[in-house]
């Protein structure tokens, strides 16, 4: 007997789920305060629920139900992403994915990237919320996993700050935040950061929203 239960916790570790991750669940909107949307990837996943626990009571945060990957991903499907509802304001960022090594070169090489960021910024204003663009966190000199060059961070980032200073857009700089405490808030040889490093993200993402708000 205690062979077959030992037998049946084996088999069912193996193919028991993963717990769902809390960023994706279902927000019910308090009334009277402001909907907002986060639009990014894993990083912004990361950042998602320090952001909702420092404005519980103050705004109804929501993100996509995904990793925003490429700025390309983005144009597909930014239309159900924003849905019919109205947002008050929409923090959002491209670029790590965009800027990912590929054997042709950047899975979307620079220009293209121009090019379907300013028609993503096109849609998003005619939600008439206030917009915040993020800049793309640092890649580390490290050899990381898909490969990016850390450079090439600052080369994107240098092309979106123009179209999005252009547009009008506030600014919400991640990556100057961030650059100067690499090792004490991501992990090592990694583009992700640590759970210190997602709060001070997070804590970031919550000062430009609450002025969003405000102004």
């Amino acid at each position: 007997m205690r062979c077959l239960i030992s037998l049946l916790l084996l088999f069912t570790s193996c193919f028991a789920q993963p717990a769902p991750n809390p960023a994706f669940r279902e927000i019910r909107d308090v009334a009277g305060l402001p909907r907002v949307l986060l639009i990014g990837d894993s990083i912004s996943i990361g950042y998602t629920e320090p952001v909702r626990a420092h404005l519980t009571g103050k705004a109804n945060i929501h993100r996509i139900p995904t990793n925003g990957a490429t700025t390309a991903n983005g144009l597909k499907n930014l239309d159900a992403w924003l849905g019919t509802g109205r947002w008050h304001v929409i923090h959002f960022n491209f670029g790590l994915h965009d800027l990912r090594l590929m054997d042709s070169g950047h899975q979307i090489p620079i220009a293209d990237y121009q090019t379907n960021l300013r028609a993503i910024i096109q849609r998003l204003q005619k939600t008439g919320a206030r917009l915040i663009w993020a800049t793309t966190t640092p890649v580390p000199n490290a050899v990381v996993n898909p490969p990016r060059r850390s450079a090439d961070v600052l080369e994107y980032n240098a092309a979106a700050q123009k179209i999005v200073e252009e547009s009008g857009i506030a600014v919400n700089d991640l990556y100057g935040a961030a650059y100067p405490r690499l090792r004490e808030l991501q992990i090592p040889a990694n583009v992700h950061f640590t759970l210190p490093g997602y709060q001070a993200l997070g804590e970031l993402v919550v000062q430009s929203i609450l002025k969003a708000l405000i102004e």
